[in-house]
């Protein structure tokens, strides 16, 4: 399935933090959009496996994401290596996107910013011709490096790029990041397994603080923020959100 945009994350959830606005207006829009999982996020304290799947799953119903995928790397342990890489390769040329969402090069959690670093260098070796692969028929695969990759910012706060208005769908992005139950705040959980940074009620608050005053910042209610190592050129003022601030 050619993509419009494909939306990766080390661990499930990440996305869904991450840039599930940005994902819920782009799908409104008509785009075709994916998520790749690069873990099974099987070192959450809370949860397993299996909920996992099934929160990602749920998450995605409420996105309209038109395919998710997990890579099954190890969870805490994967690398930045010729081996992660071409198992990347391999899921970039077969969805072919046009834009890349990807984890912080950054961050509080090691896994994120060494995802954010494994998808960059992946989507340009990609796009190199004498980089061989093969799709699961044993067809060669064609080379294709996506035109942009925009970094969602994560848990540290990062001086954002740009920014994207998500307050039409603010409420439908906030349902697919409560679909995981058993890793935020769920008040019929409380008393289950240990409690963890993000578990919490006040974590909650401060996802939807930061969308809050990202959003300020271009007049509008709520708004998400990425970061990208390549200059971005606009065709017409019109892109522009003209709010006074």
């Amino acid at each position: 399935m050619k993509l419009d945009i494909l939306a990766i994350g080390v661990h499930p959830d990440d996305v869904e933090l991450g840039c599930s606005g940005t994902i819920i207006n782009e799908i409104k829009n008509g785009k075709k959009v994916g998520i790749l999982d690069l873990t099974q996020g099987e070192l959450g304290t809370r949860g397993t496996i299996e909920t996992r799947y099934a929160e990602a799953a749920a998450a995605a119903g409420i996105m309209g994401i038109h395919v998710r995928e997990n890579l099954k790397m190890r969870d805490g342990f994967f690398t930045n290596d010729e081996a992660h890489q071409m198992q990347l390769i391999r899921a970039i040329r077969t969805y072919q996107p046009d834009i890349v969402l990807a984890n912080s090069l950054e961050d509080r959690h090691p896994d994120h910013g060494r995802a954010g670093k494994l998808i960059a260098d992946s989507c340009f070796l990609a796009g190199l011709v004498k980089i061989e692969t093969v799709d699961p028929n044993g067809k060669p695969q064609e080379r294709w490096r996506p035109k942009n990759i925009f970094h969602y910012i994560q848990d540290r706060l990062q001086e954002p790029h740009f920014l994207v208005d998500i307050s039409d769908v603010f409420e439908q992005r906030m349902q697919a990041i409560e679909a995981y139950t058993t890793q935020f705040y769920n008040p019929d959980m409380e008393n289950e397994g240990l409690q963890t940074y993000i578990s919490t009620p006040d974590f909650r608050d401060s996802v939807v603080a930061r969308a809050r005053m990202l959003g300020k910042r271009i007049g509008v209610k709520y708004a998400e923020g990425f970061r990208t190592q390549k200059t971005l050129g606009i065709s017409k003022l019109d892109a522009i959100i003209q709010n006074e601030t």
